[in-house]
């Protein structure tokens, strides 16, 4: 896989980005050691192809991962020191093996081919608690408590080692790393991996509980983990690798659920979405059929998804199978171009998630709502995508408007400012359509990306699409600022380095016409970026 290929080739590098803490760990393994050692390798990992940065999916995952941090907040299992310093970020890899792992400093990577297995919200939950909890009882840093005369590009290396091995399938390169002369008491930290392990899913299971999810999710995740690896042992399951299901800990899921132990009042409401809506069965059926797509990209692939939706026509299918078919349909024959098939595909989803189109099976456990607004919803993201990828801006306009005005009724749930597909949608949808600078829906567009940048200022597309209105309007600073935060926030401090130094020729080359608060900020954040890749540089050569 790419995205741990990059990963793998940086673990010599690794020390590129550490903090100048000295040689030995015998110092305390701080959260600033741990913050930075985590966006060191997040460096590598947003600049590789296999980062995937798709807005509805991570929407969808950012649904039940904000919960989840609610929950673990009011329960105490979350304190104030980390959540201030700790950016607690799940992020996406378009990589079909079924793996999910938490990283030093709060990252949390889901593989695509993990998402694609669950079949239900309260699943994934259950995995996002349980590397959540990992990352709240710091269990990276205690990993290497003990190992006191490890250097922190020793603990780098064996972390990343550990990583690519899991992703690679444990080949002699990844194994090699981890048992060379820099790992010390492996045999140790594998034991107490296994505590971690209990631990994760002790805690996990009842932080889902309290953010209002089935803590029947776990067990049911091992239970699918467990068939689906005795049923295909290819390497496909690296998530047992490093989370191994022993029956111990299978047991223990099973024996909570039964007492009950995991089943305690809830502190917060039922899973509310963006929308103020509850999360639906049909929404989760959309995600998990969106993931299957978009993790293999090939040609073959998607023509295979894009049958499903005649092979299975007149089948024996519930209508979550169908609606799960309809949509993979549509966004494969999208991916493909063939614009007539993603329309009669996305007309089938959407006639499922209105309840217009019945099933001829009808299952007793397929007690689905006879409309799901969620559902709608996410077949009119998906139509809006399709529409602007085939170049039909008012197309999409109409059908994002169905998602934005209150007009749109009770049967689509409504999005609110802040649903970032939306607004990026919205954006590409105004950039297409208007062309004059004076165009108040662009003014719009632009006023909720600065706000949106200003929230979360690590959101290089958000930055990215800023950049575009911004030149459309004519505001070269703005646009080559916002473009070298892109590149920022995306771990490229040297292309935002040149994007900025590009703004100070501009300002200078044009003093008369030059926005001199957007030239202050350029400057500003210039010195910013060279003195910490200046750091950085030093930091290599130290360790070298």
């Amino acid at each position: 896989m790419a995205v741990m290929a990059c990963v793998w080739a940086s673990g010599a590098q690794a020390q590129n980005n550490l903090p100048a803490l000295g040689d030995s760990a015998s110092e305390d393994f701080s959260l600033t050691t741990e913050r930075h050692l985590g966006d060191a390798i997040m460096r590598d990992i947003r600049r590789d192809p296999d980062y995937l940065d798709d807005p509805i999916l991570l929407e969808y995952l950012q649904s039940l991962w904000q919960p989840l941090l609610a929950a673990a907040k009011v329960r105490g299992d979350l304190g104030e020191d980390l959540s201030e310093r700790f950016p607690y970020q799940p992020f996406l890899v378009k990589d079909p093996s079924v793996n999910a792992f938490a990283l030093p400093g709060g990252y949390m990577g889901v593989h695509l081919g993990l998402m694609a297995i669950t079949q239900t919200r309260d699943e994934l939950a259950s995995v996002l608690a349980h590397e959540m909890t990992h990352i709240n009882q710091r269990h990276i840093a205690r990993s290497f408590a003990n190992s006191r005369q490890q250097s922190l590009i020793s603990i780098a290396a064996t972390i990343l080692g550990v990583i690519a091995a899991t992703q690679s399938g444990g080949g002699d390169a990844a194994g090699a790393l981890i048992t060379s002369g820099q790992a010390v008491g492996i045999q140790g930290q594998l034991n107490f991996s296994r505590d971690m392990e209990r631990e994760a899913d002790r805690i996990g299971a009842s932080v889902m509980t309290s953010a209002g999810f089935d803590p029947a999710g776990m067990a049911s995740m091992f239970e699918r983990l467990q068939k689906a690896s005795r049923l295909n042992d290819s390497g496909n399951f690296p998530y047992l690798r490093s989370h191994p299901l022993t029956t111990a800990r299978i047991g223990e899921a099973r024996a909570r659920l039964e007492a009950g132990e995991a089943s305690g009042t809830s502190v917060l409401p039922p899973v509310v979405l963006v929308s103020g809506s509850i999360a639906t069965p049909l929404e989760h059926t959309a995600a998990l059929a969106r993931a299957r797509v978009l993790m293999d990209p090939r040609v073959e692939a998607l023509q295979r998804w894009q049958r499903l939706d005649i092979e299975n026509a007149s089948g024996d299918a519930t209508r979550t199978e169908q609606f799960a078919d309809a949509y993979s349909a549509a966004l494969a024959s999208s991916l493909l171009r063939d614009w007539s098939r993603a329309d009669v595909s996305i007309k089938k989803a959407l006639d499922l998630a209105l309840g217009s189109a019945a099933p001829k099976a009808v299952s007793t456990a397929d007690t689905l709502p006879p409309v799901d607004p969620r559902a709608v919803r996410a077949v009119l993201l998906l139509a809006t995508e399709s529409q602007l990828q085939r170049g039909d801006a008012l197309r999409a306009q109409a059908t994002l408007a169905r998602l934005t005005k209150p007009a749109a009724g009770p049967v689509v749930a409504q999005a609110t400012p802040t649903s970032r597909p939306v607004m990026l949608l919205g954006a590409q949808i105004a950039l297409a359509l208007n062309t004059s600078k004076d165009d108040e829906a662009l003014r719009q567009v632009s006023e909720q990306l600065q706000t949106w940048v200003a929230r979360y200022p690590s959101d290089p597309e958000a930055w990215a699409m800023l950049g575009r209105v911004s030149a459309q309007f004519g505001w070269g600073l703005r646009s080559l600022r916002a473009d070298a935060e892109s590149h920022y926030a995306m771990g490229d401090l040297r292309g935002a380095i040149d994007r900025l130094r590009a703004g100070q020729n501009l300002a200078r080359s044009n003093q008369a016409m030059a926005d001199f608060v957007e030239s202050s900020v350029i400057d500003s954040r210039l010195r910013v970026i060279e003195a910490q890749r200046k750091q950085l540089l030093t930091e290599q050569l130290g360790y070298q």
